[in-house]
């Protein structure tokens, strides 16, 4: 693994966090970048962190969304992908059912217990599911069943391109 250090640069603002997507769904992440950051002491605030909704346990497959919603267009939703990714996040339903949790919360705990570097900041249209995700606070989620989760969904076991071929041509540029 490389090693990175800070430069100092007279009169620059040190990066104190990178916003980047980052969930169960989306592991990129975790190979370089993760350990990067936590070697020179810079947070992650992902985005996303419900993959895009697909881990709420409501997700539809694109053809049931209307052509304007941007599920309609991706590749995650469409398909084969749409299956595998079903049969993918399946553990993160059944953990949820036995913690007497939604998956929603399940997937936000596993997040918060990546680690205290890493503050994720999910989006939200109506108050419920705003205290659904403030929920996931209080959910303990054991190494076991951590481990559990990470078995269930390695970035492997996610099925289709993150967005669709135009959105991928402005991923790491």
């Amino acid at each position: 693994m490389e090693t990175f250090t800070t430069i100092d640069f007279p009169g620059a603002h040190p990066i104190s966090a990178l916003q980047s997507e980052y969930s169960l769904w989306e592991r990129n992440l975790e190979p370089g970048i993760i350990p990067v950051l936590r070697e020179l002491g810079i947070g992650l605030v992902p985005f996303a962190p419900l993959g895009r909704g697909f881990l709420t346990g409501s997700a539809k497959r694109s053809e049931e969304y209307p052509p304007n919603d941007w599920r309609f267009h991706d590749p995650r939703f469409q398909g084969a992908n749409f299956d595998r990714n079903m049969s993918a996040a399946a553990a993160l339903r059944e953990l949820a059912g036995e913690k007497n949790a939604t998956p929603a919360q399940v997937a936000m705990a596993w997040l918060l217990h990546k680690g205290s570097d890493i503050v994720p900041i999910p989006g939200t249209k109506r108050r419920s599911y705003l205290e659904e995700n403030v929920g996931a606070a209080a959910l303990s989620l054991s190494a076991g069943e951590m481990e559990r989760l990470d078995a269930a969904m390695p970035p492997e076991a996610v099925a289709g391109p993150r967005y669709n071929d135009r959105q991928m041509a402005f991923i790491d540029r």
